[in-house]
């Protein structure tokens, strides 16, 4: 971060996707002027913004390659217009296959700087494949491929670690940001209401307060065109594990949080865990 004096001010885009990527990308497009008139420096907007879809054979006429998104498109420009970066939670993105007859998605993160330019992309690590009983059962493997790296940007509020919903569950993703010194790690998702009503608060204070980071969670909400209902709640939380911004779980707009890098410096100083964190001896199990 610039100046351990100075506060950034960022946006956050609470969203109830549906299955027109045209429709959300205006709805995108206006978070962006609004958060740029709002003095932000940066939005973050959730998982699967440009597309929320369970019907896949329905999905796969709306879904392009990165080249060809309308919506990525649609959001550099509006980025370069209002002088602002944007952190696009995840878009649905075509990948490229050595079989032309099969077609595999990434579930993909966007950072893009105030010139339009994309700066750092994330394929989501860990695929929701879960059965939690009734319309709750998912197996995103079975049309998405897992991302293979972490992802770490420089950007105008600081260090910028990525992540996306179901990765919250796994902490050694988190360790390695924690690791590579991120200010703030992004955690944008579309989390279904069973576990976000059991889970989602008290893992997006843990993975704040083992960073030592400004966790920015920006989530979809509510009843959505295809079906699902997701919880809500974008937060933001800062490093000592206490609760910034909670936009509650049915209400669709921006919110504006302001991140202190001051408030990094004096957690770290007086508890540095990260300073203190030791590699784990071999087990030696399997």
């Amino acid at each position: 971060m610039s100046s351990p004096a100075e506060a950034h001010r960022i946006a956050v885009l609470q969203m109830r996707s549906g299955i027109d990527p045209r429709a959300n990308l205006a709805v995108m497009q206006q978070a962006v002027r609004d958060a740029a008139e709002g003095g932000a420096e940066i939005l973050f907007t959730p998982e699967m913004s440009g597309l929320l879809d369970r019907d896949r054979a329905r999905a796969s006429h709306a879904i392009s390659r990165e080249e060809d998104d309308v919506v990525l498109a649609g959001m550099r420009h509006a980025a370069r217009e209002h002088g602002i970066w944007v952190t696009i939670g995840s878009l649905a993105i075509e990948k490229v296959v050595d079989d032309p007859g099969k077609r595999r998605w990434a579930n993909r993160a966007f950072v893009i700087d105030s010139d339009g330019a994309v700066d750092a992309r994330y394929d989501k690590l860990h695929l929701f494949d879960v059965e939690l009983g009734g319309d709750d059962d998912w197996r995103e493997s079975s049309a998405y491929d897992a991302g293979e790296g972490v992802e770490v940007v420089d950007t105008p509020v600081g260090r910028l670690g990525l992540s996306i919903c179901y990765d919250l569950r796994f902490p050694a993703l988190y360790d390695a940001l924690g690791r590579a010194g991120c200010d703030v790690i992004a955690i944008p998702a579309a989390f279904t209401a069973p576990t976000g009503d059991a889970h989602w608060h008290v893992l997006q204070r843990a993975r704040a307060i083992e960073g030592s980071a400004y966790v920015v969670a920006a989530a979809q909400c509510g009843r959505h065109e295809d079906g699902r209902r997701t919880y809500g709640h974008s937060l933001v939380v800062d490093p000592w594990g206490d609760t910034v911004l909670d936009m509650g779980g049915d209400d669709i707009g921006i919110a504006f949080a302001d991140l202190h890098p001051k408030r990094i410096a004096e957690v770290r100083a007086k508890l540095p865990s990260l300073a203190n964190r030791r590699q784990l001896p071999n087990s030696g199990t399997a």
